[in-house]
């Protein structure tokens, strides 16, 4: 019997990634591509047609690829472009109009919360019975503090409306400015203390692991480990320390930006939003007080493909709890 196929696909404000399992949980299917559905964005707050264009042409790649795979059943989410931008709601429904794709605009509650089941899987096996969970998107940022449980309990989470394509263009950082980089770090750091002080993150020092997701933290893990060029892959999982981290993003935000092009770990296309990218990291990961950091491909997209399985595994148990009535059965 062939197996059951789920989809997920993930539009952010820099990429969208498409990620296909089967009902087993194997993932048949794993791509991201960057759109950069939010340059230019900040000009006049509406996605441009040039990057609507873009989208499109990738979810029309995608369906395909869906259809390929005779996928049962797919969960599609936008999130901080689409929330933000003035003809947000024109873009979705251009994209549902043309692809048949239906996408759901998310806020940053449910979009902390997937990447917090997707992430889990790379420290389920640390000992620390609470987890940070960091997003770091193309237009917002995500913390989460929650249990490091099988049924992982969110206590507290917010959402930062900066990410590193919106705060690139805004703090004018698409190469490194040390004042810029100052104006953004302060900026980041308001946002940070909330957290720490309305978490009462002070309660659960010394028991908490970290775990950073998004491209910013692999690109920086397969620089401290020498894997000769960006492997997103083998970066899945890696644990570094604050302390290599900081020499990494030492390193790069000494780079112009061509150099950065250049570079094996960066590139062409991550070139003009790595350093406020970076910027934001390493603010966040200080001000936590974060002493090791785990880093994850596994985010939001896992986290949607774990919940349709298991919500077509529930579906299974209920149908085969129905039965048919006997024949000779007289009521």
């Amino acid at each position: 019997m062939k197996n059951k196929c789920f989809a997920a696909i993930d539009l952010g404000t820099n990429s969208c990634r498409l990620l296909i399992a089967d009902d087993k949980g194997r993932y048949l299917y794993n791509d991201a591509v960057a759109t950069k559905l939010g340059e230019g964005m900040s000009a006049q707050n509406r996605i441009t047609p040039e990057a609507a264009e873009r989208a499109l042409a990738c979810f029309f790649a995608f369906k395909q690829e869906m259809d390929k795979h005779d996928v049962k059943a797919y969960r599609a989410i936008a999130t901080a472009a689409c929330r933000d931008a003035e003809n947000g709601k024109d873009f979705v429904k251009q994209v549902f109009d043309e692809t048949r794709i239906r996408l759901e605009v998310i806020d940053g509650a449910e979009e902390a919360r997937l990447n917090l089941i997707g992430a889990r899987d790379n420290v389920k096996n640390n000992p620390a019975k609470h987890m940070i969970v960091y997003d770091l998107g193309g237009g917002s940022t995500e913390i989460t503090l929650a249990t490091n449980s099988d049924n992982p309990h969110i206590l507290h989470t917010v959402s930062i409306p900066w990410g590193a394509r919106n705060s690139g263009e805004k703090f004018d950082l698409s190469s490194y400015v040390p004042a810029n980089a100052q104006k953004l770090h302060e900026e980041i750091l308001k946002y940070t203390d909330d957290f720490i002080k309305n978490s009462e993150l002070d309660k659960y020092q010394g028991d908490v692991c970290f775990v950073a997701t998004s491209s910013t933290p692999l690109r920086l893990a397969s620089m401290i480990r020498g894997f000769g060029k960006y492997d997103r892959e083998a970066a899945d999982g890696v644990v570094f320390t604050s302390g290599e981290a900081d020499r990494a993003i030492g390193r790069v935000l000494s780079l112009t930006r061509e150099e950065m092009a250049d570079n094996k770990y960066i590139g062409e296309k991550r070139s003009f939003i790595f350093a406020p990218a970076c910027v934001i990291f390493k603010t966040i990961y200080d001000r936590l007080g974060a002493k090791e950091i785990t880093a994850s491909l596994k985010s939001a997209k896992d986290g949607i493909i774990k919940e349709l399985i298991n919500n077509d595994k529930t579906d299974q148990i209920c149908q085969s709890r129905v039965r048919p009535k006997s024949r000779d059965c007289s009521c």
